[in-house]
């Protein structure tokens, strides 16, 4: 009998025991939610020390820890707990996690497929892992993540509004808003009062742009409405504001504060309102008092701030002293394209910093998604260039724009063009008036700077491309004569022809027809008169035979033909001056 009642005693402890480990591992993951993970490592903290063999506990620790990220203290736990529980799927999921964090796609794979395998594909906890770690890192493929996900909706017993919101953000990873839209409406179906679906449609409304900005806003309100507890609404306000409205950020940021716990980068932010409220030296000022009570790990974004607080107020050796530090302690993940672009410029205010410049802006190219940001970093560099007569590197980054720019112009081929010719890389200008020629075929400006260039390349062209750029030019003077700039351009065409085929081809019928080019071009210029006058009275030499000229490229229109043939003639009194 009294074994009995102590078995049954023994039972109800037990029972007791895992009634409160589990509402301690609920309250942890509600923390969680709540993205408030340091007051989340402190619940799971206990329930670890008190059972070091807690597979569940160790795992949503590890989450803790990836919410602060401490990928490295993350990983320790879970290599740590993994050789007393190797066969728990919830931590091979959660090292699994880990493992595509640090790019190991196919090592996280096979622990998904192990942890899966483990519990046979009926657990939702660990599908729920797995999605999320596949939403949560890079590297992770979403497509994989919605598998697991709607497998675990349809699992029995399914009632778990965080599964539908993690699916909604794998659709999200994908671009797929409708199907997002679907799966945070689930969730809501599930819990009605779950902020974190509301606010979530209103981040895909938001990636739609400000012309969506009352429907965004009016979830953003139906969150708060949800649960005025629910931080990540507060703090996509507060930088949402940032730039517009320095007042109402403020307001969201203190309510954000309120609402999450004290940790390092709250300082940052605070610090961070100084910067937008314009008090720079203030942000300087909080920023360092930020720094100072980080102890030996201070928020990174800090040196980063002073970076910027520090141009404002024209202090460039402080600011790039300040950037320096925080492109040294901030996670290269973490730096945006801006920092990059930002540190670039104030190199460039420092001589011999220009190669460092250019690579830092390189990044800030690669890392930005807005075309016009890419081209205004681009022309930086390219006008800084130009500033000091270095065509080449002018050049360079004229032709970077030219890849960059979806639509580019007779402008930026020109730029790229011209300052490769100013810089003596003849062959490298040649390349953009080819450019120039293949999208304004019917403009002489291409045809004219490659002739100028084939001459540089070859005095004698030997080739013959230059005389063909300036025939193609003279060929289409009737389309294009009445255009700003082409007449001189004809011109200079012109003369060019006149002097080869009388000086170089002996060639006197030629040498008359593009004189009598001129005149019929601009009769008022008497220049063609004069030198039609003076070759008139040549007597020429026999001829020599003449290698047909190849054409610089297809007629303006269709069926259009050169109008001359190259013959022979002799050599005029006086040479003709060259365009």
């Amino acid at each position: 009998m009294r074994k009995i009642k102590t078995g049954i005693l023994v039972l109800a402890a037990i029972i007791a025991v895992k009634g409160t480990m589990a509402q301690s591992i609920e309250e942890g993951k509600k923390f969680l939610y709540y993205e408030r993970f340091k007051s989340a490592k402190m619940v799971f903290d206990k329930l670890v020390a008190a059972n070091p063999g807690n597979a569940d506990a160790a795992y949503w620790l590890g989450q803790a820890y990836l919410g602060m990220e401490n990928v490295n203290a993350a990983r320790d736990l879970y290599q740590k707990t993994l050789m007393a529980n190797p066969n728990s799927p919830l931590l091979l999921a959660g090292m699994g996690h880990i493992e595509l964090l640090e790019g190991k796609t196919q090592d996280a794979r096979s622990r998904f497929e192990t942890a899966i395998s483990l519990s046979q594909a009926k657990n939702i906890g660990v599908l729920n892992a797995v999605g999320l770690a596949n939403i949560d890192a890079k590297a992770g493929d979403a497509v994989y993540a919605i598998d697991k996900l709607k497998l675990a909706t349809s699992l029995k017993g399914f009632k778990d509004a965080d599964v539908y919101s993690n699916l909604g953000d794998a659709y999200r990873k994908i671009t797929d808003g409708g199907s997002a839209l679907k799966a945070y409406e689930s969730a809501l179906g599930l819990v009605p009062n779950y902020a974190r679906a509301s606010y979530k449609i209103g981040k895909i409304y938001q990636t739609q742009g400000r012309a969506q900005e009352e429907l965004y806003m009016n979830y953003y309100n139906q969150a708060i409405a949800k649960d005025q507890a629910y931080a990540p609404v507060y703090f996509n306000l507060y930088t949402y504001f940032y730039e517009t409205n320095v007042t109402k950020s403020a307001e969201y940021l203190d309510k954000y504060l309120s609402n999450s716990d004290d940790e390092p980068k709250n300082c940052f932010y605070r610090a961070s309102m100084k910067y937008a409220q314009g008090l720079f030296q203030e942000a300087v000022t909080k920023a360092d008092e930020c720094i100072t009570a980080g102890g030996n790990e201070p928020y990174p974004n800090l040196y980063g701030l002073k970076g910027y607080a520090y141009n404002r107020l024209n202090d460039s050796v402080n600011a790039k002293a300040a950037f320096e530090t925080y492109f040294q302690k901030q996670k290269t993940d973490k730096l945006g394209p801006n920092d990059y672009a930002s540190y670039a410029r104030l190199l460039l205010k420092f001589p011999g910093n220009d190669v460092l410049a250019g690579t830092n802006m390189d990044q800030a190219v690669a890392l930005d998604s807005i075309e016009s940001a890419k081209i205004e970093y681009i022309r930086t560099m390219a006008l800084y260039y130009d500033g000091q007569k270095n065509f080449k590197g002018a050049a360079d980054w004229y032709k970077k724009l030219l890849s960059v720019k979806k639509n580019f112009g007779k402008t930026d081929i020109f730029n790229a063009g011209n300052n490769y010719t100013k810089a003596g890389e003849y062959a490298l200008s040649t390349e953009m008036f080819d450019k120039y020629i293949q999208k304004f075929p019917d403009e002489s400006l291409g045809y004219y700077m490659n002739a100028r260039n084939y001459l540089k390349i070859d005095s004698t062209d030997a080739s013959g491309k230059a005389l063909a750029n300036y025939v193609k030019i003279t060929d289409m003077a009737d389309l294009i004569k009445e255009k700003t700039g082409e007449k001189d351009r004809i011109k200079n065409s012109l003369r060019y022809l006149i002097e080869f085929y009388a000086n170089t081809r002996r060639d006197k019928t030629n040498a008359l027809l593009y004189c009598d080019k001129g005149i019929a071009l601009d009769p008022a210029d008497t220049e063609f008169v004069t030198i039609k006058e003076q070759i008139s009275k040549m007597s020429f030499a026999a001829p020599k035979p003449a290698p047909p000229v190849k054409p610089a490229a297809p007629a303006t229109k269709p069926g259009t033909k050169p109008t001359t043939k190259p013959a022979a003639g002799v050599k005029p009194v006086k040479p003709v001056k060259k365009g």
